[in-house]
């Protein structure tokens, strides 16, 4: 069985059978919220976290937040030392969301099992994106330019 890429960061099976794997990196790109019936996607500002260094930082210390920021891997978040509320979006594997939570400072997320990412935004702001439970959303990763390392001179 071949892996093919099917997009920038994407890969499946030519015969369709091994889900959709994503492999994203740290940086920004676009959430398209596929809400039923609205017509075009609403496209929101996102920063994408994949490190371990990344997804332990997430929205620590922040005060605002412009648009969302993608946690991947990740199946539960918390509040601790958080100076906003949040909402917390949890994604499965084909990119639904399974769970909608608004979460004060100072809590600790119950872990949710079939989850494999996690977004997050300031309270109220997924409502507002029509981010609710069975509706699919995508990521639009935007590239990174090559980093070429200069020989030092001899």
């Amino acid at each position: 069985m071949r892996i093919r890429s099917v997009q920038a960061g994407q890969t499946r099976a030519d015969d369709g059978e091994l889900p959709l794997r994503r492999h994203w990196r740290d940086g920004c790109g676009r959430l398209l919220v596929h809400a039923g019936g609205r017509g075009a996607p609403v496209s929101v500002p996102l920063e994408i976290a994949t490190s371990y260094r990344a997804r332990t930082k997430g929205l620590l210390g922040r005060d605002r937040v412009n648009g969302a920021i993608l946690l991947s891997p990740a199946n539960s978040v918390h509040t601790l030392r958080m100076r906003i509320p949040i909402d917390v979006a949890y994604l499965d594997r084909d990119l639904r969301v399974i769970a909608v939570r608004t979460m004060p400072s100072g809590r600790l997320g119950v872990p949710r099992l079939r989850a494999r990412h996690v977004v997050e935004a300031e309270a109220g702001a997924m409502a507002g994106w029509g981010v609710q439970v069975g509706v699919r959303v995508e990521v639009v990763a935007e590239g990174r330019p090559e980093v070429r390392r200069v020989p030092r001179p001899a």
